[in-house]
């Protein structure tokens, strides 16, 4: 972005001072982090105040400010400009940016899957489009203004991930985004506690279709009924992907190899196709990832030559070896119900290793119902051969009594809060034979358990 203060002034119709002949080219909210040429935004809560770190984001390189015009003191020798409310202030500059641009927009939300959508998404456009995706977590109502606001006025494709915790909220960043394609990745049962039911999810991520631009498409998960409810109700463009014969685009078959997972399809295209990441889940997001770029008219044999060495975000799937040899599948970057028994059919499946081991941490954000949903993993995991069972934070007691009453064969071991007594039994017992799962949601931070095999 390259705009002039004045100009972005404007577009939010607020005054200021000192703003001629300034520059702006990004947008920060965190003064460490400001780079040369940004605007900051201050915002001011209980804790915090970020009037008190203009000063400092502007030592860093930025060229001017917002100020909220109830904020005394403003400093007069720099560029300001007078707002009410810096985050509106910030969502309507992104709008009207939006509506300057000319590039094409992906949205991308779902319960599980987001990241790993947009991380495929973006590599198999990559090479034949100047793209631009969301980084880290930048999914939300300040997020997303801050990534619009970044992209460079040539950006071909933008691939923009969508988070929620409510409703509504999935319809205020479609409306601002304006996506040309809406993807949906499935429906879990994160956010449970705040939405009640599935039903209630399915509604809040179907909301991404609220701002979808004319003529414009929605590719969803066509395996999940509560979609295909959703789609038969409506009047839009509708892309069904999944292990369904039914839909558009089907997996047929996956095997996991070196390499990553090799997959045949059939439907709209044909043939096989392979990503570097593990898990079946991964592979349907790669589903989607094929229709958008054929709709974008990427050839099949230049899908299938991106897709081979595609970049995801770590801890997905992530494979890692460990100072003892044991291989390690770090997806320990979220987990809820239905990704939590994606990454244990593929342990469960795959042939990489023969001795197996999962480390599964809590499922948060679940709701009345958390206990049952921890419980019934106890299903999945009976069915399983495996050599060990390591399971870490409070809601875990409630799968290690269920296994505990089940008299599993596994080495079983529970700890509510110390990673070391996991961290232990894993450097003793396993080695260049073992395959071991880390499965937990974030706020549990299962990453500790690798750091300590290579420490």
């Amino acid at each position: 972005m390259k705009r002039k203060l004045t100009e972005m002034a404007a577009w939010i119709q607020a005054t200021g001072q000192h703003m001629d002949d300034v520059l702006v080219t990004g947008v920060s909210i965190d003064s460490r982090t400001v780079q040369a040429g940004d605007l900051f935004i201050p915002f001011r809560g209980e804790q915090v105040n970020g009037h008190h770190y203009v000063q400092r984001a502007l030592e860093q390189g930025a060229v001017a400010s917002l100020w909220m015009t109830d904020e005394p003191n403003p400093p007069a020798d720099v560029a300001l400009i007078f707002v009410d409310n810096p985050e509106l202030a910030l969502q309507e500059m992104a709008r009207t940016y939006r509506g300057l641009l000319s590039c094409k927009v992906i949205g991308i939300t779902g319960s599980n899957g987001k990241t790993s959508t947009k991380d495929l998404v973006a590599s198999v456009l990559a090479p034949y489009f100047n793209v631009r995706k969301t980084e880290g977590n930048f999914n939300n109502e300040l997020g997303l203004p801050l990534t619009i606001l970044s992209l460079d006025e040539n950006t071909e494709i933008a691939v923009l991930e969508m988070g929620m915790s409510g409703f509504g909220e999935i319809s205020f960043l479609s409306t601002l985004a304006k996506p040309h394609f809406a993807i949906i990745t499935n429906i879990g049962e994160a956010h449970m506690q705040d939405l009640g039911s599935r039903a209630g999810i399915a509604q809040a991520k179907f909301e991404i279709i609220d701002g979808l631009q004319q003529g414009g498409q929605l590719f969803y998960d066509g395996d999940e009924p509560l979609l295909q409810e959703l789609v038969k109700q409506s009047v839009i463009e509708s892309i069904s992907f999944g292990h369904n014969k039914g839909t558009v685009l089907s997996l047929e078959k996956i095997e996991s190899g070196d390499d990553g997972s090799h997959f045949t399809v059939k439907g709209l295209l044909n043939g096989q196709f392979t990503i570097p990441v593990y898990g079946a889940h991964q592979v349907k997001n790669a589903l989607v990832a094929i229709l958008i770029a054929n709709e974008l008219g990427v050839d099949a044999e230049a899908i299938r030559v991106a897709l081979r060495s595609a970049s995801l975000t770590d801890m997905r799937m992530q494979p890692v070896v460990v100072a003892n040899g044991a291989l390690i599948i770090n997806d320990a970057y979220n987990a809820a119900p239905t990704s939590m028994r994606a990454a244990l059919a593929f342990i469960q499946e795959t042939n990489l290793r023969q001795d197996k081991w999962v480390v599964l941490a809590d499922m948060l954000e679940l709701g009345l119902e958390e206990q049952e949903y921890h419980e019934q993993l106890a299903n999945e995991i009976l069915l399983m051969d495996l050599k060990g069972i390591l399971l870490f934070g409070p809601r875990m007691k409630w799968l290690y009594d269920a296994l505990q009453k089940r008299d599993v064969k596994p080495q079983l071991l529970w700890s509510e809060r110390e990673y070391t007594p996991i961290i232990d039994v894993l450097r003793d017992a396993t080695g260049a034979d073992s395959i071991i799962l880390l499965k937990g949601s974030r706020g549990m931070a299962l990453e500790n358990i690798l750091k300590g095999l290579n420490g």
